[in-house]
């Protein structure tokens, strides 16, 4: 008896669709056609030669063995960083804890930067002044600048989101906050917001290096640290 010729299935149609589900849907087929599976012969992906069915199912589960492996490795280091970021910012607890006052408080947060998160040099900018008694203080690490000054209207969109922000900053802003001199050698910044919705003002911290803090850095940590410096200079303003 003659054999009816099977009819070429174009790729994307609906009958190709159809072959794929009804194999998905009936895995044993292979079982009882055992003489299709070893005539089939696949494509390799990497070049002109052709592969076994087995051989081709082999190398897909390789590579996505390796991709888990890859995915396995980014989710280890992530949480190597984030172990590292906590155990930074509980140092910076403990150490604004310990400053009994400001002298010992500004002293303090001036390690944390420079130690545990990579400062070359920052500022707090507080717009309250209630804090008029703390920028008293020697040093221009700390200073009063009331919301509303003509001054703080470049730092406006900051203000608005009152969010953390890093990467680079203008250089009208850079030059306010750390001086035209010190301006110069700042490659990286972080705008750090102090208070609700940056009531109170902000942090600023830099870096030499242009890559220490990029925009793409998470800011949660970012966010505690807020949390940590507004806290510890309000109990000193009470």
């Amino acid at each position: 008896m003659n054999k009816q010729p099977i009819p070429r299935v174009e790729p994307g149609s609906v009958a190709e669709e159809q072959i794929a589900e009804h194999l998905a849907a009936h895995p044993e087929f292979f079982d009882r056609h055992p003489g299709v599976l070893a005539r089939l012969r696949v494509p390799h992906q990497r070049g002109s030669a052709a592969v076994s069915l087995v051989e081709r199912q082999v190398l897909v589960l390789r590579e996505k063995h390796a991709a888990l492996e890859q995915k396995l490795h980014e989710l280890i280091e992530n949480g190597r960083t984030n172990d590292a970021i906590s155990d930074r910012v509980h140092r910076m607890s403990r150490r604004l804890l310990r400053a009994r006052d400001l002298p010992a408080l500004v002293t303090a947060l001036e390690t944390s930067l420079r130690e545990d998160f990579g400062a070359s040099r920052w500022v707090i900018l507080l717009t309250d002044p209630a804090f008029y008694a703390i920028a008293a203080h020697p040093g221009r690490q700390v200073r009063v600048v009331p919301r509303g000054s003509p001054e703080l209207k470049m730092f406006e969109t900051f203000f608005e989101s009152a969010r953390p922000r890093s990467g680079q900053i203008r250089d009208t802003q850079r030059e306010y906050l750390f001086g035209a001199e010190g301006g110069g050698q700042v490659g990286s910044t972080v705008l750090i917001p102090l208070g609700e919705r940056a009531s109170l003002g902000l942090l600023a911290i830099a870096s030499h290096d242009t890559e220490r803090y990029l925009p793409t850095m998470s800011t949660d940590f970012l966010v505690r640290i807020g949390e940590l410096v507004t806290e510890a200079f309000t109990a000193r303003n009470a």
